[in-house]
């Protein structure tokens, strides 16, 4: 799909500020349904049930129901698609992965107040990063005069862009802007009064296309330690540990064919002029994430009843410590009356290597569920789940000082999401139970965001682009099978996730008309379904 001019290399580097931004928080934070096959059919509405190893994961309380200890593992097929509205270009994949496998160890107890003591362990997926997606749309406008009225806001000068130390210079030039000005990008047009003013390759009369392509590939593992006990047969309770590993990395690449460009006549004249061609170019960014983190969880499930089940959990942000390396690269081609000049640009100097560190936290996590048990062969579970994403945070790696820049960011775009998980399950046979379940989880994203209203956003390294969930829904289903000790469950699972990509941040301009209009860029709609076949395996003794 794409109009690569030539063969672009990787070259990693370090940044002149911060590694991460408000964006790439909420993608660290993210996390799917995931665990049994039994959990998964029922759309996880399972903070008030317990009994099951996903419990170990989402509301440990649930572990001191276990009168026998279970051992099981849990695998799945993963079928992914993403597609986007504009001249999309689909991606399909399909992987195994092995979604959890746990232990419970139960313990009865002479007691007429603690009735069990049970402990667990268990390994969960908590989230993939995988998805691919990517299209084309006719431009209004040009990253490349983006990147120029930033350049012009900042007020950085030819000579600031064009020093042979500028990438690591004491001022903070963005890397962007240099990169921009190497590839001819962005050009200065001198003032009467001797200043420069900066301008993109689009101007009166220019047309072209923009196309771009995003892959994210990686995932979130959690292994957890939970005790746990039970009390008079009334109170469940569990307190778990949680150590997390993550692997994130993603390649974009976004380019432009304009006609009729405002660009350099020939770059070797010593005073070259701005004529109209064609021009062509294209951004590849490389980014790998690694890093491990560790949080708390805390749970309960009370039976006032024995048809009632209340459960209550609360989970710590998970305290990450990270390690970033990117890479960028810049390929051009420009044709005009006057010569024809192309080249690749790195962002630093090539083969480079260093890595960036820095620390950071989830989301808070409180949860609250009930269930009802019908007779001895139906259940009805209801879950609340509420994750504070305005409460995310980012912090230098030795010193934990805040970065209140990104937090301001946080909490201006984000706000609280809000998750509905509605499971229940039906007992056909004493040995074959059938499930279904539905969870709805809402955008996280403040309305000025959803409405594309919001310009400035701030992104870091030289890839302006961001992307965000406005909802996402899961639909699933399944079955299971006892035969004394040993149990089978099947899972199906559909995710539905809505979503948007920004090439680069909105921004807004002067009319002809003298009014104050807002240029979105290249934005797209993203659509990820994702279907899920889960399969769980376990003994219980």
């Amino acid at each position: 799909m794409k109009t690569k001019i030539l063969a672009l290399a990787l070259c990693t580097l370090p940044l002149l500020a911060n590694a991460q931004a408000a964006f790439d928080a909420l993608k660290l934070s993210e996390n799917e349904l995931r665990g049994t096959a039994r959990s998964m059919s029922m759309a996880g509405a399972y903070t008030a049930l317990g009994g099951d190893l996903s419990t170990l994961n989402q509301n440990p309380g649930g572990i001191g129901v276990y009168r026998s200890s279970d051992v099981g593992i849990t695998m799945s097929l993963d079928f992914n698609k993403s597609s986007v509205d504009h001249n999309n270009m689909g991606f399909n994949k399909t992987r195994f992965i092995v979604n959890n496998i746990g232990y419970v160890g139960a313990m009865k107890v002479n007691s007429d107040i603690l009735k069990n003591f049970n402990w667990g362990f268990s390994y969960n997926r908590t989230n993939e990063f995988h998805r691919h997606f990517g299209g084309s749309q006719n431009l209004s406008s040009s990253m490349s005069n983006y990147i120029a009225d930033r350049t012009n806001e900042a007020g950085w000068t030819e000579a600031d862009l064009s020093n042979k130390d500028a990438y690591y210079s004491d001022k903070g030039i963005p890397w962007a802007s240099i990169l921009a000005y190497n590839s001819y990008m962005i050009n200065p047009y001198k003032q009467a009064d001797g200043s420069t003013l900066w301008g993109g390759l689009m101007g009166n009369g220019t047309t072209g296309f923009g196309e771009y392509e995003v892959e994210e590939w990686g995932h979130t593992d959690e292994y957890s330690i939970t005790l746990g006990g039970n009390f008079a047969n009334i109170l469940s309770w569990g307190l778990g540990f949680g150590i997390n590993d993550m692997q994130y990395n993603s390649y974009t690449y976004y380019g432009e064919g304009l006609y009729d460009s405002y660009q350099i006549n020939n770059p070797k004249l010593d005073n070259p002029g701005i004529v109209n061609g064609d021009a062509s170019w294209g951004w590849e960014n490389y980014l790998r994430t690694r890093g491990t983190g560790y949080n708390f969880k805390l749970g309960f499930i009370v039976k006032p009843i024995n048809e009632l089940r209340l459960g209550f959990a609360f989970h710590t942000p998970t305290f990450y410590e990270l390690r970033d390396t990117y890479g960028t690269t810049s390929a051009y081609k420009y044709t005009n009356s006057l010569a024809e000049y192309n080249g690749v640009e790195h962002a630093g100097n090539s083969g480079l290597s260093n890595a960036v560190r820095y620390n950071f936290h989830t989301p808070w996590r409180f949860m609250a569920g009930a269930a009802g048990v019908i007779g001895k062969s139906g259940i009805i579970s209801i879950d609340y789940e509420y994750m504070g994403y305005n409460t995310m945070g980012f912090y230098d790696y030795r010193s934990s000082r805040e970065w209140a820049d990104v937090k301001a960011d946080i909490k201006s775009y984000f706000k609280p999401s809000h998750i509905v998980r509605v499971g229940g399950e039906y007992r056909v046979t004493p040995s074959v139970s059938i499930r279904a379940g539905y969870s709805y989880q809402s955008s996280p994203i403040k309305d000025q965001n959803i409405e594309e209203g919001t310009e400035g956003v701030y992104t870091v390294s030289n890839n302006p682009a961001y992307r965000y969930d406005t909802k996402t829904q899961y639909f699933t289903c399944g079955i299971g099978y006892r035969y004394r000790a040993f149990y089978a469950d099947l899972a199906y699972i559909h995710q539905a996730r809505d979503g948007k990509y920004h090439a680069y941040s909105p921004s807004y301009y002067t009319a002809d008309d003298g009014t104050s209009q807002m240029d979105f860029g290249v934005m797209d709609k993203v659509s990820t379904h994702n279907n899920h076949v889960a399969l769980t395996l376990g003994v219980r003794f």
